[in-house]
């Protein structure tokens, strides 16, 4: 029974960002959901192998497994200039003209930086290319 109950505190909890991610200005949860992940994604692939462990180990057990799927950390560091940072956050909202990558990472970054612990946030950015600073909230 434990482990059911772990289960579904962890579906609420991925429930909660997605809804948190509505900071788009957006109704469509499954867009929201599109958007999130489509930053975590491009942020895990602009980071060093040992940085992307250190921000997926923050994140809630269910987005934890969504961060990682895919990955191949020997392969990373495929966005780490800004357009292909913006290019991969585009890519992963399936290149919606009506989608502004960069609202999408401000607002999937001003979302992580408000659910992590302030020192983890700090880590995640420090590590980020300079480039890509300007797009975390201050």
């Amino acid at each position: 029974m434990s482990q059911i109950q772990d289960f579904a505190a962890a579906v609420r909890s991925a429930e909660e960002w997605v809804d948190d991610s509505k900071r788009l200005g957006w109704h469509d949860r499954a867009r929201a959901y599109l958007a999130l992940l489509a930053v975590l994604h491009a942020l895990r692939d602009c980071l060093q192998r040992d940085d992307a462990i250190n921000l997926g180990a923050q994140l809630p057990a269910l987005l934890r497994g969504l961060y990682y799927d895919g990955w191949h950390g020997g392969a990373h560091a495929a966005a780490r200039k800004r357009d292909a940072f913006l290019a991969r956050v585009h890519d992963g909202v399936h290149r919606d003209p009506a989608v502004d990558p960069e609202q999408v990472a401000r607002a999937a970054l001003a979302l992580i930086a408000a659910r992590l612990l302030a020192a983890e946030v700090e880590d995640a950015k420090a590590a980020t290319p300079k480039e890509l600073h300007n797009l975390w909230p201050s």
